[in-house]
């Protein structure tokens, strides 16, 4: 009878089981949230573990983790409702056999269960009958080749251990291959490191002497071989070996001249199995006898693997560079960085993020990380997010405030991440800083508007102070009269307009809203202008396209508005105080309809500068005013859903302002 673990949140799946199995061939055990020590209590009798999971989150992998590790034989099946494809794969590499949907269908788990127990059961292999020892017989001189070339790669592979340093490397290798053939004298050249990554200019075209055996120092200081002339480029063009008395060395005289100073009889390439490397040059035996080609063909392809060897080296090296580099740039960060490997280990870690996650002792494992962040990388490793970014505050006293960025790395067109860095950067200065930022501009604005006010209603209220002073003695002037009128009256409208134009800003909301025919609000927001302009002939120009527009909007805010507009207009040419107002009605895209607003005046248009900043509050081109006109328009026409836009000028053009308004707006009321 094999015996079934299920896992589960309740008995729900483990009554399924035992009502779909045979009672005779299979016990049934249930457990709901089993812990490990009683797990690897009950894991001698268990012959299989089924969990009932859901593939949405990380947990059920932990889990998974868990049972094979207490299970490592026991097949492992898991019964789901929901998943994504990405846990699946999680949960097959972490040692799952099958995933199954619920509900439980009787006849394929049966079939499961007896395929995953008659494997497990298979018959092992017969042991392989005795030798009759009278048979064997010892081996012939020929035979005992295998093991002489077998013993030579034991020996050329104890040089491994000095694979990390080329020089150990080469000189091991030397030493090793004069004990092995007898080797008087060799010396190994090189060509420089960066060659593999740069072209073939300059100093990366000579090979330089890296070690030696027989030869004097002070003679490989000052010679290097090239792969202009001589031996370096005969085996650099032909990528074969060159004897000191073959016909290509024999007719040049620089190649024998560099075989004389070497003591040298034979130039082999040093190959990486792509590129030269460098050359090995070799003498004769130390009894006065030629290596063989047997054996020079050996050696050949020793040197490969050499070159193999001192390949690697130089990519060790240069990663190892370009790792202490990066450590020394993650180091001086003034955010905290970490860096984590796909199986959960710590790469990298600075010490702003050490004191972020109050480790300074320089320890730090993935479970010292705040289980806020450590799920997020977890998910962003294995399921490949690009990019995660959000808030964390630290339960430190006082708490902390930490904006948290989590990017994968991958390797070339990999899917999953090999790696995450996690950025960690203490908001609270930046918010301090950015506070700080808001009240200086606040401060500015506060202290520009003041410096408008001031000046604003300064002149409005200087004549007026000019006639009071003069009332007593000349009340009964009727000149005087007329003239403190005139003055009263001049001053109210700019303080009023001021007024209005402070009211208009501070307001987020729209009035009351009403049905007003755009006609009519255009001719009262031109009497409106006309009131503040001092020119006795104006002409308002009126061109509609259509039928009479009609907007539900705040009457007095919009009115407002295109007062501004006009007035802007009128003061562009005072010769010629000409307004021309345009409207029609437009569909868009989406099926929605939009009034068109036109005014253009009768002067020289907007500056290019004029254009993009008109808007703006305080700007203004004119020697009076506060320049709020067209930034009181703008406020009005965005509470309204519109939009207000200047073209760009055109040279001898007048100026245009466009409005657009929704026909069918619904903004929100106060």
């Amino acid at each position: 009878m094999k015996t079934l673990l299920v896992i589960a949140p309740n008995n729900g799946l483990a009554a399924a089981m035992r009502a779909a199995l045979d009672p005779e061939r299979y016990r049934v055990l249930c457990h709901v949230d089993l812990r490990e020590d009683e797990l690897l209590l009950t894991s001698a009798s268990v012959d299989a573990c089924i969990l009932d999971v859901e593939l949405t989150t990380v947990e059920p992998i932990r889990l998974i983790e868990r049972a094979r590790k207490a299970l490592p034989k026991a097949p492992l099946l898991l019964y789901t409702s929901d998943s994504h494809w990405s846990w699946e794969e999680d949960a097959y590499l972490k040692g799952a056999s099958y995933i199954l949907d619920k509900p439980v269908r009787g006849r394929l788990l049966n079939s499961i269960l007896e395929r995953l127990f008659v494997q497990s059961q298979a018959d092992p292999p017969s042991p392989a009958p005795p030798r009759n020892h009278s048979e064997i017989k010892p081996a012939a001189a020929d035979d005992r080749m295998p093991a002489r070339m077998l013993e030579l790669l034991r020996n050329y592979s104890s040089i491994l251990t000095h694979s990390l340093c080329a020089e150990s490397l080469l000189k091991e290798f030397l030493l090793l291959l004069r004990e092995i053939v007898g080797v008087n004298r060799a010396a190994i050249f090189l060509r420089p490191a960066s060659v593999a990554a740069a072209a073939d200019t300059g100093q990366t075209r000579r090979l330089r002497s890296v070690c030696a055996i027989g030869l004097t120092p002070g003679l490989l200081e000052h010679f290097e071989l090239t792969l202009e002339s001589g031996i370096g480029a005969y085996v650099f063009r032909n990528g074969r070996l060159l004897r000191r008395e073959g016909p290509e060395a024999s007719a040049d005289t620089q190649m024998q001249r560099e075989f004389e100073l070497l003591g040298a009889q034979v130039a082999i390439p040093i190959l990486d199995r792509e590129s030269m490397l460098g050359v090995a040059a070799l003498d004769g035996r130390v009894t006065g006898e030629t290596l063989s080609n047997e054996e020079l063909a050996l050696i050949f392809h020793l040197l490969e693997q050499l070159g193999m060897a001192v390949k690697n080296i130089r990519a060790h090296d240069q990663m190892s560079a370009d790792h202490d580099m990066m450590s020394g740039i993650v180091g001086q960060l003034k955010n905290g960085c970490v860096v984590i490997g796909r199986d959960l280990s710590i790469l990298h870690v600075n010490d702003i993020a050490l004191k972020c996650f109050g480790r300074p002792d320089r320890r730090l494992e993935f479970n010292d990380l705040p289980q806020g962040i450590g799920s997020k990388v977890f998910e962003t490793l294995h399921g490949g997010r690009p990019l995660v970014e959000f808030k964390y505050q630290s339960n430190t006293l006082p708490p902390a405030r930490y904006q948290v960025i989590i990017t994968p790395f991958r390797r070339g067109e990999e899917a999953t991440p090999s790696a995450a860095l996690v950025m960690i950067e203490d908001s609270g200065p930046a918010e301090r800083l950015r506070n700080l930022e808001i009240e200086t501009a606040n401060l500015r604005l506060v202290r520009q508007m003041a410096e408008r006010l001031a000046h604003e209603i300064g002149n409005a209220v200087v004549p007026i102070s000019t006639h009071q002073q003069l009332f007593k003695e000349r009340a009964a002037d009727p000149e005087f009269q007329q003239s403190l009128a005139g003055a009263m009256e001049e001053g109210i409208k700019r303080v009023s307009r001021l007024v209005d134009q402070m009211r208009f800003l501070a307001r987020d909301r729209i009035g009351k809203m009403e049905q007003v025919p755009v006609k009519q609000l255009i001719e009262e927001a031109f009497r409106e202008a006309r009131s503040y302009h001092p020119a006795t002939t104006v002409l308002l120009q009126y061109e509609t396209s259509e039928e009479p527009l009609t907007l539900s909007c705040d009457r007095l805010g919009l009115q407002h508005a295109f007062a501004e507009i006009i007035l802007n207009a009128l003061q562009a040419n005072s010769n010629a105080c000409q307004v021309q107002v345009r409207t029609r009605s437009e569909t868009d895209s989406s099926g929605a309809r939009w009034a068109r607003i036109e005014v253009q005046d009768s002067g020289a248009g907007f500056t290019n500068e004029a254009a993009d900043k008109a808007p703006e509050p305080f700007f203004t081109t004119r020697n009076v005013g506060l320049g709020l006109g067209l930034a009181v328009t703008n406020k009005i026409i965005q509470t309204h859903s519109g939009k207000l836009e200047i073209p760009a000028p055109r040279s001898g053009s007048p100026g245009l302002v466009r409005v657009s308004l929704p026909m069918a707006a619904s903004p929100k009321h106060e």
